[in-house]
């Protein structure tokens, strides 16, 4: 029964293999592993909690869990945008954690193969540190991102404590 049970979940894992989710910041496509992500929601209410970085906008409340919301737009440094019916919050464990990530909308989930992914040029170390590769879709590009280096360590400390005091 074990090996059934192993067998499932390394299917599991190999049918999502590069597999992401692909969404728009400021029309540009970006995307994340599919494997992190729980779910796509439309923009809620946003509760700001003090002493959080900027870029995390507060917190909401899904369904009876607390899940702190992050701005993508805002942790790229790009400029703010007013929330829209297009504006949606990506939902994604990671580091057993729950985030939202406010995308300005969702695409759609694409299969890129390994071999259709490159390493970000090394122009500005700066500013290639969220992303983890590029991916070659038809005659597009999709940005993918690091999403450990989208939340530092500093922030889920700061986060768990913040969340903690409510």
């Amino acid at each position: 029964m074990a090996d059934l049970s192993n067998n499932l979940i390394e299917f599991e894992e190999d049918t999502q293999s590069g597999r992401y989710l692909t969404f728009i910041i400021e029309n540009e496509s970006y995307g994340i592993e599919i494997k992190f992500v729980t779910e796509i929601i439309n923009i809620l209410p946003i509760t700001t909690v003090p002493g959080l970085p900027v870029y995390i906008k507060g917190i909401i409340n899904l369904r009876g869990k607390i899940i702190p919301v992050m701005d993508i737009r805002l942790r790229f440094n790009k400029n703010v945008l007013e929330y829209n019916d297009r504006t949606c919050i990506i939902v994604a464990l990671i580091d057993n954690m729950d985030i939202g990530f406010i995308v300005d909308s969702v695409a759609e989930v694409l299969t890129i193969p390994e071999s259709d992914i490159v390493n970000p040029p090394e122009i500005n170390k700066a500013s290639n540190r969220f992303i983890k590769g590029i991916g070659k879709v038809g005659n597009g590009i999709k940005l993918l991102l690091d999403y450990q280096s989208l939340i530092n360590c500093n922030d889920v400390e700061v986060i768990s404590d913040q969340i903690k005091n409510i």
